[in-house]
């Protein structure tokens, strides 16, 4: 078993999904990436244990990254959930409690600050 945290990455750009999907590993991370939040609630739903969950707030096919952080503190409790958005933070619904926000555009060091940030909380 691995020792790098696994980050389910959902983003439904493709160019920023198989760029974060190819940088993470860079830095000691293992990456599942899909395009939207049905998908995402189902790798949840397998069982399958994520450290992290990074996703866009607002996202097709009917499940939104608040929706997904819901699900996620109620399926994976463990999982740190960081959601994106390009909207303010004041201009979205609220966020649950368990949710750290990385506004857009950001830039990879910053997410990588949070998840270390993240990392070294939980320990």
């Amino acid at each position: 078993m691995s020792n790098e945290p696994l980050v389910l990455l959902v983003e439904d750009n493709e160019s920023l999904r198989e760029l974060m999907r190819d940088a993470l590993p860079d830095f000691g991370y293992r990456v599942v990436t899909v395009v939207d939040g049905r998908q995402a609630l189902a790798l949840l739903e397998s069982g399958e244990h994520f450290d992290f969950v990074f996703s866009d707030v607002s996202m097709p096919n009917g499940v939104s990254g608040i929706d997904l952080a819901e699900h996620s503190a109620r399926l994976q409790p463990d999982a740190r959930v960081i959601l994106s958005s390009g909207y303010a933070r004041a201009q979205l619904p609220p966020l649950p409690e368990n949710v750290t926000f990385l506004p857009k555009p950001y830039r990879l060091p910053q997410l990588l600050g949070m998840l270390e940030h993240a990392q070294a909380v939980a320990r």
